[in-house]
């Protein structure tokens, strides 16, 4: 009975993974306990580490081991790209060709689930525009309902301190999200983003 309770535990635990049904998770499950204990330990261990080590960039609040990330630290502060969530800057990453450094704004504005400017990082994207003389910002919210109104809601804040705000252009299918977007979508949208 400890087995099977301690087994449906560990499956429960993988099940509330996002995408993970039941199946997937008891399959999962299955994996770790065929495993030996060292690989348990090592599994169990980069989970914990994870937790304890990686935190927000203080700049442009994309996940890091440092208080700013490595893009942050390397990159031209004078294109950032607004993005919707870390995941977003993975995916973008894979284009290689772009110079500039992100903004994520961990939310977009969504009235449907009670999220408004005020519970995203629009004021710390303003602040850092200000601060480092940004000459143009490339919104890469994703192209559905929530992201439109976010993208055109920043632009309008922008406009007045004579940014260029740009647009990833739409050779994303409406309503998909950035993160299935393969290398080539991708390039071909940053380099068709418009103004807005």
């Amino acid at each position: 009975m400890e087995l099977e309770n301690s087994m449906e535990r560990l499956v429960c635990a993988f099940k509330s993974l996002p995408g993970v049904g039941y199946k997937t998770a008891q399959r999962y499950a299955y994996y770790i306990i065929s495993q030996d204990k060292q690989n348990a330990i090592e599994f169990a261990n980069a989970i914990l580490n994870a937790k304890e080590k990686i935190s927000y960039c203080k700049e442009c609040g994309n996940f890091t081991d440092d208080e700013i990330c490595p893009i942050c630290q390397k990159r031209n502060q004078k294109i950032i790209c607004v993005v919707k969530e870390p995941k977003d800057v993975v995916a973008l990453e894979k284009v290689k060709n772009y110079e500039g450094v992100y903004h994520v704004l961990h939310g977009t504005i969504s009235p449907l689930e009670n999220r408004g400017p005020n519970d995203i990082r629009i004021k710390e994207l303003i602040e850092r525009v200000t601060k480092n003389n940004v000459i143009e910002v490339i919104m890469a919210t994703n192209p559905d309902v929530e992201g439109d109104v976010t993208a055109h809601y920043i632009a309008k804040l922008l406009k007045p301190l004579n940014v260029k705000v740009t647009r990833l252009a739409q050779g994303i299918s409406i309503g998909s999200d950035i993160e299935y977007a393969d290398e080539v979508t991708l390039t071909k949208a940053l380099e068709a983003r418009s103004e807005i």
